[in-house]
């Protein structure tokens, strides 16, 4: 019988389907897993052989834990709101409501044919209203909460009303809030809300007439098109993820997340601690600079100040020498991305003309500039430079020729900055001849004693923007009126989005939902909420998907609790892992769930590279030179070439099919002719990112056609770790395949007459063939554990050669291969677990248990030697006494020969390790 894995894999993919053998119930009396892939965006170019690494590797688990006696919930849905898709839509001329949903249902055939074991009743998609009424209701808990700084923890914002109503706050009295008007209250109260209101920058293209994200603009033109960008404000929404910055630094200790993604977080979180400092300003008795810095002890090696270019005392210090040259800079600055402004390597800013006035010093007149390197929403927004320990003050300095102050001594050589805080203070006044970790504290102390500022723990993180000037996303659940923001109530829900013929933005840079007469006379917001609204939460619908009540049942999110493993990229580091957790510890808060991590482990998958294949053209002509041709200038006997991709699929290793290579590109190359190396043309290569755009994608339908799914699934395990990035080499795959061929046939060979006979028997195993089973349940039990696939299917290897050369057909060995094998070659599996006579689904069948006593070795093969020297080794059974032991060892031809005879003096045996004996 041969191995027919198309029709083998469609009839138990139809059979499952059929069956509902994925279907998960929220009532069983299993343990229960929780198994989550990062949702997909559904782009329309599809899946390539990359996307799926991560799905294969939680599918396999999540077989696995099945096997294991666990219920276990292992879901799939799309992320289906955001920029992409609407720039696919404008480009294509098709609605995103359109261009999604197919999108949707080429994906869903594509993670089909690999045979993933979904609970496809689950699905979620972020642009349906039933999904998106409820990320619109989280929004309003966000909107109706704040952030108790006393109890650390959300709380609902009338709770703050009537703290406000009985006592007031430091900012005015219970009498005075009581007289305010409504709009003062919400001006009051918005400043609290975990989601509020409030006007930020975004970069304005007039000629596309659109808000860009940073990484669509560069050196200050739009990506598409060049056109100019500048900053412009505008309305914004916001997160207060800040708010919890402490308890997200916390809850990593109690999450299962790489040391390298517990870092990302933090240094994105970045918690700092220091002072803030009060400046006086010369000459503006009433203006003062407030600085953070985290380094107090260096008060006195203040050399300059930086301000952030949108710093307000700008306009106000500024000199009117100064004016023209600050006005070109801040023109500079405003077309750049913050991005950009962040990377930055070369050194730019201006002198404001005005100097601040050393607290400690008052001889001492600090000049003050504006660089771009300094960022408004960062601390205060305004730096106090110390050349002689930043590395960054020092170039500054060295550049604009700023004098340096040395306050540490020897520590400083004049030619780079030295951050040391073991330095001994000099040039410190009160704090000379002070190690500069004890100074810190009493620099704090003398700076509140006077008044002139506080200390301060700060974070790097912002307020996470939450609105974008876009159609395809989720409206906000808000009114404004009389330019105050009203929620509207849960009832009204969802707030569904509007059919609209064109996407373009709305007047001065508002969403295109301004343009529909009806939306604006309702008087609703008009930008959407961003790509990762519905993403921050999709992770608790899963658990009850088709709740309409709730966003889920509080006896599902009970039972379901945390992700048990995630997998997904670590691209989702410090955006979409920090939102979620944020969303789970507010609706942990006001008692919609028991618990506020949204994720106990996290695995982060590796990359899978394309590896590009290259022509190289002479320059102005259409004829290619094969690769070996090329010399070490790149070049072919002087002659300029044009390194150009090549579609990977029509080159076979480095090989290139030039026959689809002129039909290629509605015949651009038709006419090409070919300088070859022995009748081929060889290729050049190169490891990159898998691309549409690079030519090196690689469907996975095609080679589950050729190969199967699993085939395809196995080798993208075998690659290498999950974890790590590799390239992508279809030539490997042949080698898989030709394993699975092989366990076919210790079930079935084929006679001569064409037919085939099962070669499966009823017989008792060896202790020699339960010795290979429990080694390899052993050995995958272990690898499936800790994620280590790739040597999980090399172990497979191993057995399957192992039981081929004992000529092992024997089904209390074979049936329990098959079990094993089923998380990672799911329908191989089914078909023979059913030709060995099963008639219930080997997805329910019990992991096999490990018995050690099948492994443990009962002979040893020793070393004999004679007078210390190595004559002759024996295999000995592990049972055996000394007498026993001497007697085997003196019978034996080859030691007899030794011996020649004499009586030995002593045999030394030592168990396990060796035999000596002494003549």
């Amino acid at each position: 019988m041969e191995y027919n894995f198309n029709e083998i894999e469609k009839k138990w993919q139809q059979n499952w389907k059929d069956n509902q053998s994925y279907k998960v119930s929220n009532d069983s009396n299993k343990p229960k897993y929780y198994v989550l892939d990062m949702f997909p965006y559904p782009s329309g170019a599809g899946l390539h052989v990359g996307h799926p690494l991560g799905y294969i590797a939680s599918d396999i688990y999540a077989r696995y834990k099945r096997l294991k006696g666990f219920n276990v919930l292992h879901p799939m849905g799309y992320d289906a709101f955001g920029l992409p898709a609407e720039q696919y839509a404008i480009e294509h001329g098709i609605h995103p409501a359109v261009s999604t949903h197919y999108n949707i249902n080429t994906f869903r055939k594509q993670l089909d044919n690999i045979g993933f074991c979904y609970d496809w009743d689950r699905e979620v998609r972020t642009c349906d209203p039933k999904y998106y009424k409820w990320t619109q209701w989280i929004f309003l808990q966000l909107y109706n909460s704040y952030f108790c700084n006393t109890e650390q923890k959300a709380l609902p914002i009338s709770k703050l009303v009537n703290k406000y109503a009985t006592k007031g706050c430091k900012h005015f009295t219970a009498d005075e809030w009581n007289a305010f008007s409504e709009k003062e209250k919400n001006e009051w109260l918005m400043k609290r809300r975990l989601a509020y209101c409030g006007i930020g920058e975004v970069n304005w293209c007039e000629a596309l007439g659109t808000v860009l994200a940073n990484d669509e603009v560069v050196n200050g033109v739009s990506e598409r098109g060049g056109h100019p960008v500048v900053k412009k404000k505008l309305r914004q929404w916001y997160l207060r993820i800040t708010a919890y910055a402490d308890r997200l630094l916390k809850g990593l200790e109690t999450v299962d997340f790489s040391d390298a993604m517990k870092e990302m977080q933090s240094n994105w979180i970045g918690k700092s601690s220091g002072a803030e400092i009060d400046f006086n300003i010369v000459h503006h008795n009433d203006v003062n600079m407030r600085v953070y810095t985290t380094r107090p002890d260096t008060i006195f090696g203040v050399d300059f100040m930086v301000l952030a270019p949108e710093h307000e005392l700008v306009q106000k210090i500024t000199t009117a020498e100064q004016q023209d040259a600050v006005t070109t800079y801040l023109d500079y600055v405003k077309s750049r991305s913050e991005r950009e402004r962040i990377s930055e390597k070369r050194i730019s800013g201006i002198f404001t003309g005005a100097y601040a006035q050393h607290p400690f010093d008052e001889n001492k007149k600090i000049p003050i500039w504006i660089s771009e390197y300094v960022l408004a929403g960062y601390g205060t927004g305004a730096i106090m430079a110390v050349p002689c320990g930043d590395e960054r003050d020092f170039k500054f300095a060295t550049h604009f020729n700023i004098p340096i102050t040395n306050i540490i001594g020897a520590a400083f050589d004049g030619t780079d900055a030295n951050a040391s805080k073991d330095a001994i203070l000099e040039n410190s006044d009160f704090l000379n001849g002070m190690k500069m970790t004890d100074a810190m504290e009493l620099v704090i102390q003398k700076v509140e004693d006077l008044g002139i500022g506080k200390r301060k723990v700060n974070f790097k993180m912002r307020d996470a923007a939450f609105s974008r000037q876009r159609y395809w996303g989720e409206p906000f659940p808000i009114k404004w009126l009389d330019n105050t923001a009203y929620a509207l109530s849960e009832n009204e829900l969802p707030i569904l989005l509007p059919e609209v013929d064109q996407y373009k933005p709305g007047p001065e840079g508002e969403g295109p939902l301004a343009n529909i007469p009806e939306w604006v006379a309702q008087e609703l917001e008009t930008n959407t909420m961003p790509g990762y609204a519905g993403s921050s939460w999709y992770f608790l619908r899963y658990m009850d998907p088709h709740n309409d009540n709730e966003f889920a049942s509080r006896a599902a999110t009970d039972y379901w609790n945390q992700v048990d493993l995630y997998i997904g990229g670590t691209e989702h580091a410090v955006g979409h892992l920090l939102y979620s957790r944020m969303w789970t510890k507010v609706l942990h808060d006001l008692g919609h769930l028991s618990f506020d991590e949204p994720f106990k482990r996290l695995v982060n998958q590796g990359m899978i590279q394309g590896s590009s294949r290259f022509v190289y053209r002479i320059h102005g002509t259409q004829e290619f030179v094969s690769n070996g041709w090329i010399d070490e200038n790149q070049s072919y006997n002087g002659q300029a070439l044009d390194k150009l991709h090549a579609d990977v699929n029509f080159v076979d290793g480095f090989e290139l099919n030039i026959e689809a290579f002129k039909k290629w590109r509605n015949g651009e190359y038709a006419d090409a002719t070919f300088i070859l190396e022995d009748g081929k043309y060889i290729c050049g290569s190169e490891v990159e990112k898998m691309s549409k755009s690079k030519f090196n994608t690689v469907n996975p339908d095609d080679l589950v056609l050729k190969y199967g799914a699993d085939t395809f699934r196995m080798y993208e395990m075998f690659l290498g770790p999950v974890e790590m990035s590799k390239p992508w080499d279809t030539k490997g795959i042949e080698g898989v395949h030709r394993f699975l061929k092989k366990l076919w046939r210790l079930f079935f060979k084929d006679n001569n007459d064409g037919s085939s006979s099962a070669l499966f028997t009823e017989e008792a195993a060896t202790d020699a063939e339960l010795k290979i089973l429990h080694k390899a349940i052993k050995k995958l039990e272990d690898d499936t554990e800790r994620f280590s696939f790739n040597t999980g299917v090399s172990a497979f290897m191993i057995v399957v050669n192992e039981l081929t050369d004992a000529k092992c057909h024997k089904r209390s060995i074979l049936e329990p291969l098959l079990i094993m094998l089923t998380p990672y070659a799911p329908h191989i599996a089914e078909e023979l677990y059913q030709h060995l006579g099963n008639t219930t689904s080997i997805l329910d069948a019990a992991y096999p248990i490990f018995e050690s006593k099948y492994v443990q070795e009962t002979t040893k093969e020793y070393p004999v030697s004679i007078n210390g020297k190595l004559r002759t080794t024996m295999v000995l059974d592990l049972s055996l006494e000394q007498a026993d032991v001497e007697s085997i060892v003196l019978q034996n031809e080859i030691i007899q020969k030794w011996v020649d005879g004499k009586t030995p003096k002593k045999i030394i045996y030592v168990k396990n390790k060796m035999i000596n004996i002494v003549v």
